[in-house]
C-alpha cells in the first residue's frame, strides 16, 4: 500500500488536481441530541439548522453579539433529533462551552466526541472511493475497511469521518484503492485557490461574516433570530463592510501576520501564503476597503518589503488550472 507522502510538492499537487489525494485533517467533533435540538441550534448559529432534512447539511457561524465570529463549523442532521458538528480544534472549547451556557433549560443533550477525518480531494475521488453523496455538505453512511464512516461531500471531493480507532484501518484501505497521501501544506495550496477562508488564519481577527467573504455559504437571513443576527442583517442590508477578502499576488515569499500597507495606511495582514505550482505566489488575506481589486499593495515581510496586486477570488474556480 502507497502510504508514504510524496516528496515533491509540485507532484502532490496535480494529484489533488488531476487523480486522487488523501490527507488527514484535525476537526473537533460534538454530538447535539434531544427533542429540542433543532430549535436550540436554530437560536445559536447563522444558517439554517431546522430546515435540514438528514443526510443534509451546511456551513454556519457561531458569532458574537456584535455580529463577530467566533467559530465556523459544518452542520450535520443525522436525525430529526441528532446532529454532528464538527470545527476547527482551536475553537472547539469555545463553542462547546457557549452551547453548554445557553442549552439550560433545554431538552437537549451534548457531547464532545473523538473522531477521526479524512480528505479525499481530487477528481478522481469518486471512482477511488465509490461514494457520490451529492451536492456539497450531503452525506450518506459508507463501510470502508469494516468502520463505519460518515462520507460527507466537500467542494473539492469527499470527507470521511469515522472513530479515531478505525482511521488507519481505512486510509490502508483508501491507499489500497489509489487515493495517494499528500501533505497538509499541498491541501492548502488548493484552498487558497479556491478563496476559501480559514478560521485559523485569515478569520482569527474576528471578523463580520461579510467581511470574511462567507456569507452566501453561512448565512440565511430568512431563519428566525440568533446570536449576532441583528448587526449581521444591518450591515448586509444597508452598510459596505469596513474589510474584504481578498486575493494578493505577491512579487516576493510572504506568511502568515505580515502586514499589508499602502502609503502609510496600514490595510491588514496576510492570512495565508503559498507557493502555486499554477498561480504562483498568492496568497489570501482580509483588507481594508482601501485595497480595491487591482490597486497594488506593500507587504512587510522578513526579508524586507514586496509588492502584491489585489485580485478578486477565487483564484481557480473549480476548473483545472
Amino acid at each position: 500500500m502507497a502510504t508514504e507522502l510524496i516528496p515533491d510538492i509540485d507532484a502532490e499537487y496535480r494529484q489533488i488536481r488531476e487523480e486522487c489525494a488523501m490527507v488527514e485533517r484535525k476537526r473537533a467533533f460534538l454530538e447535539v441530541k434531544g427533542r429540542e435540538a433543532a430549535e436550540f441550534l436554530q437560536g445559536q448559529v447563522t444558517n439554517d439548522a431546522e430546515s435540514l432534512v438528514p443526510h443534509k447539511g451546511c456551513y454556519a457561524l457561531l458569532l458574537d453579539r456584535k455580529g463577530h465570529i467566533q467559530a465556523d463549523m459544518r452542520l450535520l442532521r443525522l436525525a430529526e433529533d441528532h446532529f454532528r458538528i464538527d470545527t476547527a480544534p482551536s475553537a472547539g472549547p469555545g463553542l462547546l462551552k457557549h452551547l453548554n451556557m445557553y442549552m439550560i433549560g433545554r431538552e437537549v443533550e451534548m457531547a464532545e466526541t473523538a473522531g477521526a477525518l479524512t480528505s479525499l480531494l481530487g477528481p478522481g475521488t469518486a471512482t477511488v472511493s465509490g461514494l457520490a453523496p451529492g451536492d456539497e455538505f450531503d452525506f450518506t453512511e459508507a463501510t470502508i475497511a469494516g468502520v463505519e464512516c460518515l462520507a460527507v461531500a466537500t467542494d473539492l471531493g469527499l470527507d470521511l469521518v469515522c472513530d479515531a480507532e478505525g482511521a488507519t484501518a481505512v486510509r490502508g484501505q483508501l491507499a489500497a484503492d489509489g487515493a495517494v497521501r499528500v501533505s497538509e501544506a499541498a491541501a492548502e495550496i488548493v484552498r487558497v485557490e479556491s478563496g476559501r477562508p480559514r478560521l485559523e488564519n485569515e478569520m482569527s481577527s474576528a471578523p463580520m461574516p461579510a467581511e470574511a467573504g462567507v456569507v452566501e455559504r453561512a448565512i440565511d437571513f430568512t431563519k428566525g433570530c440568533y446570536i449576532g443576527q441583528e448587526p449581521v442583517a444591518r450591515l448586509h442590508y444597508r452598510g459596505r463592510p469596513n474589510r474584504f477578502l481578498r486575493g494578493l499576488r505577491t512579487e516576493g515569499p510572504v506568511k502568515t501576520g505580515d502586514r499589508v500597507t499602502l502609503g502609510e495606511r496600514e490595510l491588514g495582514a496576510v492570512g495565508t501564503a503559498v507557493l502555486s505550482p499554477a498561480n504562483g505566489r498568492i496568497a489570501l488575506a482580509i483588507l481594508r476597503k482601501e485595497a480595491e481589486v487591482g490597486s497594488t499593495v506593500t507587504v512587510e515581510s522578513e526579508k524586507g518589503e514586496t509588492e502584491a496586486t489585489v485580485v478578486d477570488l477565487p483564484f481557480v474556480d473549480g476548473e483545472e488550472p
